[in-house]
């Protein structure tokens, strides 16, 4: 190591990612969008929701079901539960990252929350679907 060495500012980026040129920001931009755009869209779908279940919350099991199955009522529900679980991943992923500092729990945990709210968005739909198409409750 040189003398003029030690006067060089430190570089903390990867040869990799100096070639490219890509920082940190083309990582985190995807991210805000994501959670902006599913913030905006869970405003007028939450705002249906409640009216929704304030509508459903009195009547007995045949009746919510025939509502359900109005094509509007079943795409409106969808969505709602698809955007809610985009916005909870989105959220609990920066959560994770942000106050985790192992690195190995700290991927296991966004690959965990990852897999569950896929999960519980497949299951939602698919019982969605289900009530949807076939009138059973």
């Amino acid at each position: 190591m040189s003398k003029s060495d030690l006067y060089k500012p430190q570089q903390f980026r990867t040869p990799l990612s100096r070639a490219r040129g890509m920082g940190s920001s083309h990582h985190g931009v995807s991210h805000f969008i994501t959670e902006r755009v599913s913030g905006i869209a869970l405003v007028p779908l939450s705002l249906w929701g409640v009216f929704a279940a304030l509508k459903v919350a009195g009547v007995d099991h045949h009746t919510a079901a025939a509502w359900l199955g109005q094509p509007l009522n079943a795409v409106l529900l969808s969505l709602l539960l698809i955007a809610a679980l985009v916005h909870l991943q989105g959220a609990v992923q920066v959560v994770i990252e942000d106050y985790i500092y192992n690195f190995t729990t700290k991927s296991v945990l966004v690959i965990g929350n990852l897999f569950v709210c896929v999960l519980a968005g497949a299951v939602g739909v698919f019982s969605i679907l289900k009530v949807a198409l076939t009138g059973a409750l």
